[in-house]
């Protein structure tokens, strides 16, 4: 038997993402002292003290030269409230990575939504690595809107039924859908974030496009604004060498 579950809450509706940065050590020159115990030994440490701006350019020749191993000797998490189904996607990203999201083993599931904005363009024209997002009309908005909330309502009012009868939680979950915000802490190197943006952003300066679930990649937006603050010679060399994870 589980406890019983506190009084239902009603069903609330969003369309956005939020990303906190909660913790991290991280600095370009993290890179630089990383990449110059190959030739200067104990002297690396050196860089500790000095101002990295002074080595950008040995920062884009790594990047350039996709010498790699530099941009993982640092860290960053994440506190990332989301949809299920983006984290879903999230967990295609292994190399680099640490995840621990929300149970809902152990914890009664709070009763958030998605529901797309109206930014949110909802009609898929052409074919899968051919296709592209087009807005949808005013009637489309409208009923996206309706039926989702309607399906959220009566999953949520299921999902309370069985916890109320004695069902486990872990049983009872099974009727939630994928748009259920969760949340999750993920941490990551700055290597591991680029593969990551390289993937699940589109952006002008791109060399190799991509086509990110418009949800992933406002996630994935809010986690470069954190690490282009933490980092800005990192990404400035990111961006100028077409986006590519070295």
């Amino acid at each position: 038997m589980t406890d019983t579950p506190a009084e239902s809450a009603k069903p609330s509706f969003r369309s956005d993402v939020t990303v906190e940065l909660v913790k991290h050590s991280a600095a370009d020159s993290d890179v630089l002292w990383a990449a110059r115990v190959s030739t200067a030994g104990e002297q690396s440490l050196e860089e500790l003290e000095k101002d990295p701006e002074r080595s950008k350019g040995l920062i884009n020749f790594l990047m350039r030269d996709r010498h790699g191993s530099p941009f993982e000797h640092n860290s960053m998490t994440f506190f990332i409230s989301a949809p299920i189904f983006v984290f879903r996607e999230f967990m295609r990203h292994r190399v680099g990575w640490s995840y621990n999201e929300e149970s809902g083993r152990y914890r009664e599931l709070q009763p958030v939504f998605y529901v797309p904005g109206e930014a949110r363009k909802l009609v898929q024209q052409g074919r899968p690595g051919k296709y592209e997002f087009v807005e949808g009309t005013q009637a489309q908005q409208e009923l996206t809107g309706r039926v989702m909330e309607n399906a959220y309502r009566d999953a949520y009012e299921a999902y309370q039924e069985m916890l109320a009868a004695g069902v486990a939680r872990e049983v009872a979950r099974s009727v939630l859908p994928v748009g259920l915000f969760s949340s999750m802490y993920a941490t990551c190197n700055a290597r591991s974030l680029m593969h990551f943006l390289g993937l699940r952003t589109q952006h002008e300066q791109a060399k190799v496009p991509s086509f990110p679930q418009r949800e992933i990649e406002m996630v994935g937006e809010q986690m470069e604004a954190h690490w282009a603050r933490l980092m800005p010679l990192t990404h400035a060399a990111f961006n100028a060498n077409g986006r590519i994870a070295p």
